[in-house]
């Protein structure tokens, strides 16, 4: 870990899916699966169109919801309550990792593409959800995703951050440049995804690491 990073750090703020849980489980994939069944019903098209449009949406706004709005003027609230009411009970309480969370010099922060109820839902299986000062989620971002610049400035003037002395972890690389940007040091959780390392930009990261727990146990 970067000396500077270790010994100064007084707010860390976590991305929730894929990075406070392993890429490998399969909750996203269930949050990926309603979605596909929402656009399906909404556009009456058959699975393929739908996963089709799906992924356009994402590719192109950050989220498939951001682009549905865009495109399509559809309600962002109908949508996050449909493609989050996901069982997470195959999601195992994680006290190693509540430990090493808890273990952190300042305070936590997790800022999501997701909503509230979810990363509440998601944290409180992991066994970690009291360790976290607040969520800003898509609906405080008023439906505008990461890595929209402006968005995080909401966050940080939200939880009155100081960016000298906070550090944000994600597994999308382009979500850490307008981070980087206001000066928050930045750790990349990268994986073999294909959304991982679109647009990666080296001078944007901090660190590199493929194990979240294994790297806060060296804080």
């Amino acid at each position: 870990m970067i000396k500077s990073m270790k010994d100064n750090t007084n707010t860390w703020i976590f991305d929730l899916d894929n990075t406070l849980y392993d890429v490998g489980t399969d909750l996203f994939a269930k949050v990926s699966r309603r979605m596909t069944v929402f656009i399906q019903n909404a556009f009456q098209l058959d699975e393929a169109a739908a996963k089709h449009l799906q992924k356009e949406m994402f590719l192109k706004y950050g989220t498939t919801m951001r682009g549905l709005m865009v495109e399509h003027d559809m309600d962002p609230e109908e949508f996050l309550h449909f493609v989050h009411d996901i069982d997470v009970s195959d999601l195992e309480p994680d006290p190693v990792l509540e430990k090493l969370l808890e273990g952190l010099p300042g305070r936590r922060l997790i800022f999501t593409n997701g909503s509230v109820p979810h990363a509440q839902r998601v944290t409180k299986q992991l066994g970690i959800d009291h360790l976290f000062e607040g969520i800003f989620d898509i609906v405080a971002a008023k439906f505008v995703p990461k890595p929209n610049p402006t968005i995080y400035e909401l966050m940080v003037n939200k939880y009155r951050v100081d960016t000298r002395t906070s550090v944000m972890i994600d597994d999308m690389a382009k979500n850490l440049i307008p981070a980087a940007n206001l000066g928050i040091s930045t750790v990349w959780l990268r994986h073999d995804k294909e959304w991982s390392a679109k647009d990666f930009s080296a001078e944007h990261i901090d660190e590199e690491i493929d194990d979240l727990k294994s790297w806060l146990a060296t804080v």
